[in-house]
C-alpha cells in the first residue's frame, strides 16, 4: 500500500490535493514556496510526516530556481525560505525537523559552488522522502503484532499513506497486519470538524480492501461498551519527552474512553515526530483554525452567522493513557521518559 502523496521533481513538488478527496483525485504541482505555504495551511497536503517531506521538497525546488550567483546569497535565500515555510502550521514537529535538516545541509556545503549546493539540496529532500517511506513500512512491521486476528480496531483522523510520503503510521500497522493474513474490522470515526476519517481514512482502507466501517465520533463509547472495539491506534503530530502525544482534536477523548473500557490505546509515529526539547505535552503549541471549519461543511452553512467558535486543531493525550508508542525501531512501552531517551540515541 503506497499512495504517492508527495513526489519531488526538479521544478515542482507534486501532491494529491486532499481537500478534494474522496470525490476527486487531483494531482497538484507546487512550484513556489508561496504555493507550498498555502497548500500546507489549507490542508491540501496534511499529516505531520507528509508536510515535513513536502516542505523539504519546496525548499529544494525554490532554491533550485534561484538566480543567485554565489553560495552566500543562495544560503541567505535558503534561510528565508525555511523561515517562511515554518510559519505555515505550528503543531507538527516534523515540519520544523525537515526544514532544519535542509538548512543544516546547505550550511554544511557553504564552500561549494551554487550549482552544486542546489543539487545537494534536491538530493537531501529526496532522501527525506525515501526515509519517510521506509520508516512507514518499518513502523507497520513493528506494530502489526498488536492487532489480534478477529479484533475490532478504532482509528481517529487519518494516519495513512495520505498523511505521509507513502505508507502511513497508524494505518501502516493495519496494512501490514492485513497483509500478513490477519482479518479484523477497522472502525474509522469521522473526525470532526474536517472529516479526515470519513473522507480520507475510509477512502484509503476501502481502496485497499481492508474491512472498514465508518462511524460518527460520538459512537465510539457505545461500541466499546458492546465489546466491538479491542484496541485504538492513532498517529501523532508531536510527542514530548515524557510520552505525551499531540494528535488531531478528539484523540484525547478517545483515549479516555479506551481507558474507561479497559482497551489499549496506541500512538504510531516515525522518529521525526519525537521532540525531546519539550518536557511534557503542556509545552506543545496547539494550532487554532478558522471558524468556517466548524460552521460550514461542503459549502453549506450549519451554524448561525456571527456565532462564537473555538477551533483547536489538536489536543494532547497524557502519557498515562497510552499503552505504547509504535515506531520504526520498535514498540516503546512505559516508562516513557526513560525509554524515549534510549530510543533517540
Amino acid at each position: 500500500m503506497a499512495i504517492p502523496t508527495v513526489e519531488i521533481n526538479d521544478d515542482a513538488v507534486r501532491i494529491i490535493d486532499q481537500t478534494l478527496l474522496p470525490g476527486e483525485f487531483s494531482i497538484k504541482d507546487i512550484s513556489t514556496r508561496e504555493e507550498m505555504w498555502e497548500a500546507i495551511k489549507k490542508l491540501r497536503v496534511r499529516g505531520a510526516p507528509a508536510i515535513g517531506v513536502a516542505a523539504a521538497g519546496a525548499v529544494a525546488v525554490e532554491i533550485n530556481r534561484s538566480p543567485a550567483a554565489d553560495t552566500a546569497t543562495l544560503l541567505e535565500e535558503l534561510e528565508e525560505t525555511v523561515d517562511y515555510l515554518a510559519t505555515s502550521r505550528p503543531t507538527a514537529v516534523n515540519l520544523f525537523w525537515a526544514l532544519e535538516r535542509m538548512k543544516d545541509t546547505g550550511r554544511a556545503h557553504r564552500d561549494s559552488p551554487p550549482g552544486e549546493v542546489k543539487k545537494i539540496l534536491l538530493a537531501e529532500a529526496r532522501v527525506i522522502l525515501a526515509e519517510d517511506r521506509a520508516m512507514g513500512r518499518a513502523l507497520g512491521e513493528a506494530g502489526a503484532d498488536l492487532i489480534p486476528d478477529g479484533s475490532g480496531v478504532l482509528t481517529h483522523c487519518n494516519a495513512g499513506s495520505l498523511a505521509t510520503a507513502g505508507f502511513g503510521s497508524a494505518l501502516s500497522v493495519i496494512y501490514v497486519a492485513w497483509e500478513r493474513g490477519k482479518r479484523f474490522r477497522v472502525f474509522a470515526d469521522e473526525t470532526r470538524p474536517l472529516l479526515q476519517g470519513a473522507r480520507l481514512t475510509a477512502w484509503e482502507l476501502q481502496r485497499e480492501g481492508v474491512d472498514v466501517t465508518l462511524i460518527c465520533d460520538n459512537m465510539a463509547a457505545w461500541l466499546m461498551k458492546r465489546g466491538e472495539i479491542d484496541l485504538v491506534i492513532t498517529g501523532a503530530d508531536r510527542v514530548a519527552a515524557n510520552g505525551d502525544g499531540a494528535n488531531k482534536i478528539g484523540t484525547y477523548g478517545v483515549a479516555l474512553l479506551a481507558r474507561a473500557h479497559g482497551i489499549p490505546f496506541y500512538m504510531a509515529w516515525p522518529s521525526s515526530t519525537l521532540d525531546l526539547s519539550l518536557a511534557t505535552g503542556e509545552e506543545i503549541p496547539i494550532e487554532e483554525r478558522g471558524a468556517e471549519e466548524i460552521t460550514v461543511i461542503g459549502g453549506k452553512r450549519l451554524a448561525p452567522e456571527g456565532v462564537k467558535t473555538l477551533s483547536p486543531a489538536f489536543d494532547v493525550t497524557p502519557h498515562e493513557l497510552i499503552a505504547a508508542h509504535v515506531t520504526e525501531r520498535g514498540v516503546i512501552r512505559p516508562p516513557f521518559k526513560e525509554n524515549l531517551v534510549q530510543f533517540a540515541r
